[in-house]
């Protein structure tokens, strides 16, 4: 695909000009009463969606499940879960989207399946069942413990002994998720076959759970320690280089956009936590593998202008010829936006993302400025916290996950007065929500959709090249984004000070498109441009 705004605007694929928008279903409409959101309470927001100028909705695990790890143990590939609907409202889901022209992206969860899917039942039943090398089973280590020293993310050891058949099998997240064995052919086949049923029901692409786990040593050696180890979490003690990112594990990921390929306009995005690169690898040598290799480093950076700015300029560097970049501020995963920057720095954070060559993929709720939510020990859900009190502020995936503030009637318009939902709401939901947004110019809200309007409109913002600007200013990340005649200038004040700029390269006067404080409209003297502290600039520039 196209690297340069040089290309036909036709050359280029909706994932790479539209923005993705990640909907925790569990959190996002509740329409029947129970609690939890559903597909149907989707299908009623979709007038939202459309006024978020979004691409693509992107859903996480919808399948039937348990709900060990809320999804990400999944007991069958090809249903939807009772609790979010059947699979003729997924149809209708899919069907509404495709009217509007937006698509829609699933969570695919090939590492690992739930101790109760038909395949694990089988395999565990016995060692001669032949499902039982679809699983991962070793005999014990001679003084009857796992097999090595394998951890699993989620706290302790990453194998369960099994006292029926005698043997461990592997899990790297909780004892309910065994991981599948990739090196049997027949496993791969069946992932396959579970892809093309969602594809030929018509979804878009797939977003693929954990991708660079999916092979492990062959020889099953201990991990080394880890110098670098600062005591906290647990799993991080080893240096994982025998069940993350080995190099079989790009045979799988090819054969997986094999599949996609059969299909017009499909794509896959990659969930990969690892330096450039390697994160690179993942675009394929001929860019037949990932899409688009999830890039976190966002998430994780220092929220520093110049620390911001060398990592941007590094990943646009490093991409491969032809591979296309993408960004991400938030996920079900990680600590919400405006609790890792602060809700000042939230609309600039937000400018970055949708302004940076590439794919942005927006998390609920971030649009509106949610935070993380307090939960208290008797409400904890996620695995990884209820394993680990002792680190479950850290761990602990639930206050990031908590349900959509919709208004301020009872439960945040989540759910019905008097249902508990599922998770706690944040304690400012009748000031923070949709609706009161909705009604004033300066919201959060109000500039994400101004935002989101602006660069969907503009071929610069989505397709254009990439340039960095030297401000100066050490608080300041400035760079254009150019198309033809069409050029913009970002300018973005991670601090707390005013900066008084003199950016007359670039040129003497530009005209104001946005600002954080939605100030739309004037032009500002380049040689002498006044930025506010936490303040963002998106200048149009003759």
């Amino acid at each position: 695909m196209p690297n340069s705004s040089k290309a036909s605007p036709e050359q280029y694929a909706w994932w790479q000009t539209g923005i993705i928008y990640q909907v925790y279903p569990r959190s996002f409409q509740d329409s029947n009463g129970d609690g939890i959101g559903d597909l149907p309470g989707i299908l009623k927001r979709l007038d939202y969606l459309d006024s978020l100028n979004t691409e693509a909705v992107w859903l996480s695990p919808i399948s039937p499940s348990p709900m060990h790890d809320f999804g990400y143990d999944v007991s069958d590939y090809c249903d939807v879960h009772p609790i979010f609907g059947t699979l003729a409202d997924f149809d209708r889901l899919l069907a509404a989207l495709h009217e509007r022209g937006k698509k829609l992206i699933l969570d695919l969860v090939p590492n690992h399946t739930s101790d109760e899917h038909s395949w694990f039942v089988e395999s565990r039943s016995s060692r001669d069942n032949p499902k039982r090398d679809w699983y991962i089973w070793r005999d014990p280590a001679p003084d009857g413990g796992p097999p090595n020293n394998w951890l699993s993310f989620f706290g302790g050891p990453a194998w369960s002994y099994d006292e029926q058949t005698g043997q461990y099998y592997l899990h790297q997240f909780v004892k309910q998720q065994p991981e599948l064995n990739y090196r049997n052919p027949e496993v791969l086949a069946a992932l396959l076959d579970a892809m093309r049923f969602w594809l030929d029901r018509g979804v878009d692409g797939f977003r693929v759970d954990v991708i660079w786990l999916m092979m492990k040593d062959a020889l099953f050696r201990d991990e080394p320690l880890n110098p670098a180890w600062d005591g906290i979490n647990p799993h991080a003690r080893l240096e994982h280089i025998y069940t993350a990112n080995l190099p079989e594990v790009h045979e799988l990921i090819r054969a997986m956009r094999g599949v996609l390929d059969d299909y017009d306009g499909r794509m896959m995005v990659g969930e990969i936590y690892l330096p450039n690169a390697e994160l690179m690898k993942y675009y394929g040598a001929q860019l037949d593998e990932c899409h688009l290799p999830f890039n976190f480093q966002l998430i994780n950076a220092p929220w520093d202008a110049q620390a911001v700015r060398r990592m941007v300029d590094q990943y646009e560097a490093d991409l491969p010829p032809g591979g296309w970049p993408n960004w991400v501020l938030g996920n079900h995963d990680q600590h919400r936006l405006a609790t890792r920057v602060g809700p000042q720095q939230a609309r600039v954070a937000n400018m970055l993302l949708l302004t940076l060559r590439g794919t942005p993929t927006c998390y609920y709720g971030d649009e509106i400025g949610m935070a993380d939510v307090p939960i208290p020990p008797e409400f904890i859900q996620d695995p990884p916290a209820v394993n680990q009190p002792e680190i479950a502020h850290i761990v602990g995936r639930d206050p990031e996950r908590t349900p959509m503030q919709w208004d301020s009637t009872a439960n945040a318009g989540f759910a019905p007065a008097g249902v508990q939902p599922w998770l706690p709401l944040a304690a400012d939901y009748q000031e923070r929500n949709v609706a009161a947004q909705s009604m004033d110019a300066t919201s959060m809200l109000s500039f994400f959709r101004s935002l989101t309007g602006l660069r969907q409109s503009s071929k610069a913002l989505t397709v254009g090249d990439y340039a960095p600007v030297d401000t100066g200013a050490g608080d300041v990340f400035a760079y254009t984004r150019t198309h033809g005649d069409e050029r913009y200038l970002v300018v973005l004040n991670f601090g707390v000070h005013v900066h008084l700029l003199d950016l007359s390269q670039i040129s003497a006067v530009a005209d104001i498109a946005l600002t954080t404080n939605m100030q739309t409209t004037g032009q500002v003297d380049l040689a002498r441009l006044e930025v506010a502290p936490n303040e963002g600039l998106l200048l149009r520039l003759p």
